[in-house]
């Protein structure tokens, strides 16, 4: 019987499940910082020509960390899926 393939699972679940917490808390460093520059450019309707850049980039950087956790998500769900079920 070869457990190889469970123990790299087990691990990367391990593994993904850490990244997933660091990017949440990523995520919501972000929002406060999205929240704090529209305080002080005391705009934020993003329509507004005059929105921040700043304040646009954090809304894509943290857009793209939400796909990336998404995806990890995916993986996680696929690698329970191949865990070995006790009988």
């Amino acid at each position: 019987m070869n457990m190889q393939p469970h123990f790299d699972t087990a691990r990367e679940v391990t593994v993904i499940r850490r990244m997933l917490a660091d990017l949440v808390r990523m995520t919501q460093l972000i929002e406060s910082d999205i929240v704090a520059e529209e305080e002080r450019a005391r705009i934020s309707d993003q329509a507004d020509a005059k929105y921040s850049m700043l304040a646009r980039s954090l809304i894509e950087r943290r857009d793209n960390i939400r796909m990336t956790i998404a995806g990890l998500e995916g993986r996680l769900i696929q690698q329970h899926e191949q865990l070995p079920t006790a009988a």
